[in-house]
C-alpha cells in the first residue's frame, strides 16, 4: 500500500501546499533539497550516525510484563521512544530537518511547540550545529510545559510566549509562520509533525519512519511474527505514522491512533479531530479540522499539550478514508489513569501524550487473546508532566 503523496503533496483530497506567495519558494527549495538529500549516501550515513551516536538508536522493545499479566489479555510491548535523547520521538525529525538547514545554507532555525518536546529537540540540534534558534509556545504550553521551557533556554534557545488566541499550539504556529515570511533568506522551519504544506508531511513521517522500521525488526526477533495491534496517540500525528507506516502492508496488522477526548466530545471540550471535525484548510493544508459552521476553528482542550491541536496530518485522514487505520480517543481521566498504571505497574512514568495509547491498550487489551501481541508507541517521557499532574492530584484532593 503506497502513501507517497502526489507532485503537489495531495494524499487523495488531503495535503496539498496552502500558502502566501512568499513561502512557495523556500518550501520549492526545501522539497528539492530533501529529494537531493534522499538520494545523497553522504546524507544518509550522517542521519544515521547522529541517531545512533547522539540520539541513541535504535530505542529498546521492552515486553511490559507486570501490565500484560495485570490486563490478562493480549502480550502488550513498548516501544521506548521515551528512553530516546531529549525524552521523545521529536529528535528524529529535528535531526534530520538540521541536518538539510545547514545543507541549505541556513544560520537560524524556529520552530512551534505544544508539549514542548519538539522544542527542546529542536534546541538541542541548533545547539549542537551552532545554529541560531527561536521557539514559539503558546503561554498557555509554557506554564504547564515550565519545565520546558528552562530546557530550551539552557540550550541556548529564545523562547516566545505566544497571547494571541487559546495561547496553545495553533497560534505558536501562526507566529512561526508569521516569523519564516520575514527571515526567508537566514531561516529554516523545522515543523514538528506530519501537518502543514507540502512536503512537510511526507518528509516528516520519512523522519519518523525509523520507529516502525526498528519496532518491525524487533517484533519479528523477539516474537517471531507480526504484532496483532499497533497503538500510538494522535496529535499532528507524527509518531503515529512513524510507527504505522512500515506496517502498511502487512494486511494482517491492525492499526489504531488515539485522539484527545479531553472532557467528551463537546464544542470546545476536546482535540478529537475525527470525532467532531470536517474538512478544511489550516496552516498550509487540507485536512480534518475542529471548526464550527462558519470555518472559524474551534477551542480545544486536552489534559496533554502534545494533543491539543484543532487539525491532524492529512496522511492519517487519507488512511481513515482507506479504513487502513482506525482512530478512536481517550478522555482525560483515561489518560491520567494510564499514566499512574504504568508507573505503577512497570516503573514507567509517561508523557501524558503517551498515556492516551496506554488508555486505549488498557481498554482492549483484555479482551484479546493470550497469544495475540499489542506494539504500543511510548512516544515520550512524563517528566515534563510530573507537576502538572500532581498539582492535578492535589486539587482533586486524590492520595
Amino acid at each position: 500500500m503506497s502513501t507517497v503523496p502526489d507532485a503537489q503533496g495531495h494524499f487523495g483530497p488531503y495535503g496539498g501546499r496552502f500558502v502566501p506567495e512568499t513561502l512557495m519558494h523556500p518550501l520549492q527549495e526545501l522539497e528539492a533539497e530533501y529529494s537531493r538529500a534522499q538520494l545523497d549516501p553522504e546524507f544518509q550515513e550522517e542521519l544515521d550516525y547522529y541517531l545512533r551516536e547522539f540520539c541513541g538508536r535504535p530505542t529498546p522493545l521492552y515486553f511490559a510484563e507486570r501490565l500484560t499479566r495485570e490486563l490478562g489479555g493480549a502480550r502488550i510491548y513498548l516501544k521506548r521512544e521515551d528512553l530516546l535523547h531529549t525524552g521523545a520521538h521529536k529528535i528524529n525529525n529535528c535531526l534530520g530537518q538540521g541536518l538539510l538547514a545547514r545543507r541549505m545554507g541556513k544560520s537560524r532555525v524556529i520552530a512551534e511547540t505544544g508539549a514542548g518536546q519538539h522544542g527542546v529537540a529542536t534546541a538541542t540540534v541548533a545547539a549542537m550545529f551552532g545554529l541560531e534558534c527561536v521557539v514559539y509556545m503558546g503561554v498557555v504550553d509554557c506554564e504547564r510545559q515550565a519545565l520546558n521551557v528552562e530546557r530550551m533556554k539552557m540550550l541556548g534557545a529564545e523562547v516566545v510566549p505566544v497571547r494571541a488566541g487559546q495561547q496553545t499550539l495553533k497560534e505558536a504556529i501562526n507566529e512561526a509562520m508569521r516569523d519564516w515570511v520575514t527571515h526567508i533568506r537566514n531561516t529554516h522551519y523545522i515543523l514538528g509533525t506530519v501537518y502543514g504544506a507540502h512536503p512537510y508531511p511526507l518528509m516528516v513521517r520519512n523522519f519518523q519512519r525509523v520507529i516502525g522500521d526498528e519496532a518491525r525488526r524487533q517484533i519479528l526477533e523477539k516474537t517471531r511474527r507480526l504484532p496483532d495491534l499497533l497503538v500510538a496517540c494522535v496529535g499532528g500525528g507524527s509518531n503515529a505514522m512513524g510507527l504505522f507506516y512500515p506496517f502498511l502492508n502487512d494486511a494482517s496488522v491492525r492499526m489504531v491512533g488515539v485522539e484527545a477526548g479531553g472532557e467528551g466530545i463537546l464544542p470546545n471540550r476536546h482535540a478529537a479531530r475525527f470525532q467532531g471535525g470536517s474538512l478544511g484548510v489550516l496552516q498550509g493544508t487540507c485536512s480534518y479540522l475542529l471548526q464550527d459552521e462558519q470555518g472559524q476553528i474551534q477551542l480545544t482542550h486536552s489534559v496533554s499539550a502534545g494533543l491539543d491541536y484543532a487539525a491532524v496530518g492529512p496522511e492519517h485522514a487519507w488512511l481513515r478514508d482507506r479504513r487502513r487505520v482506525e482512530y478512536t480517543y481517550a478522555k482525560d481521566d483515561a489518560a491520567l489513569d494510564a499514566f499512574h498504571r504504568l508507573a505503577r505497574a512497570e516503573g514507567i512514568i509517561p508523557a501524558l501524550e503517551s498515556a492516551h495509547a496506554i488508555a486505549e491498550v488498557i481498554r482492549c487489551a483484555p479482551a484479546m487473546a493470550p497469544d495475540q501481541v499489542i506494539l504500543v508507541n511510548l512516544s515520550g517521557r512524563g517528566d515534563k508532566d510530573v507537576s502538572q499532574v500532581a498539582a492535578r492530584q492535589r486539587g482533586s484532593g486524590a492520595a
